[in-house]
């Protein structure tokens, strides 16, 4: 699928954004879902079921272009506080999306890496999470970061927590703590930050998600709502982001 880019000239290709350097790790707030359904008169569940397709498609999108690092916010620590039906509905598609495309996944090279509280994830749905994380851990091709009861905050204080206890057993002393030290222990550790984070559905906000990795990403936000947002709208974003100058606290050159 083509779309003319903002200069109007060439339509955005694979082969275009390819002549720029691409982002290593894109991050994902999948919004809309709900909002998408209601505006069909449908169930919030069948939105999420329609967002799970354009998330198999966005997989596909990244293995074709061959960025390594993708990070989709699935289900927040915030979420549980939804109606119970609709958390056992989302808690549902998680199996059922295991289920029918762990042997794409693990075909195309890619690794599924669950980041957030999984633990209080019980049942089926933690079992087939263990299972696709088992069988595609040796993958390298793209590493899917899937955010699931994941919270910012509780990331960084988790990471505290465990470097106060290295301190405190002597295995780390103080002066080892540095930026690069804590961001290893962070469930992102030894990949790098996302340069772009992207938000369809048009909020304003990061919503409790990679608080300390998004410190420098580039932000790319539209109005699409998820279930609606396709490779052209990836493309789109990506450009942008190529054409924008990323200066880190410096001035231009």
């Amino acid at each position: 699928m083509e779309k003319f880019s903002g200069d109007g000239q060439r339509p955005i290709t694979i082969e275009l954004l390819k002549e720029k350097p691409l982002p290593k790790h894109i991050a994902i707030i999948m919004d809309g879902n709900g909002r998408w359904a209601k505006k069909r008169g449908l169930p919030r569940t069948i939105g999420h079921r329609y967002g799970v397709e354009s998330l198999k498609k966005i997989i596909e999108s990244f293995v074709d272009l061959g960025i390594g690092y993708l990070t989709v916010y699935a289900f927040s620590t915030e979420n549980w506080k939804r109606p119970e039906d609709e958390v056992d509905a989302l808690m549902d598609l998680v199996v059922e999306f295991i289920d029918k495309e762990l042997d794409y996944l693990d075909s195309k090279g890619i690794k599924v890496n669950p980041i957030g509280y999984i633990e209080r994830i019980t049942g089926l749905t933690y079992e087939k999470i263990m299972t696709a994380k088992e069988r595609t851990k040796d993958n390298t091709v793209l590493t899917l970061n899937v955010a699931l009861n994941y919270g910012g905050r509780q990331e960084i204080v988790r990471s505290v927590k465990a470097i106060c206890q290295n301190v405190l057993s002597g295995e780390t002393t103080i002066d080892e703590i540095d930026e690069e030290f804590f961001a290893n222990t962070l469930y992102t550790g030894g990949q790098p930050d996302p340069d772009l984070l992207i938000r369809p559905s048009g909020e304003m906000r990061v919503s409790n998600f990679l608080l300390w990795q998004i410190a420098y990403s580039e932000f790319w936000i539209t109005n699409i709502l998820w279930p609606d947002f396709k490779q052209e709208h990836l493309w789109q974003a990506i450009y942008d982001y190529q054409n924008r100058q990323r200066r880190f606290g410096g001035l231009k050159s």
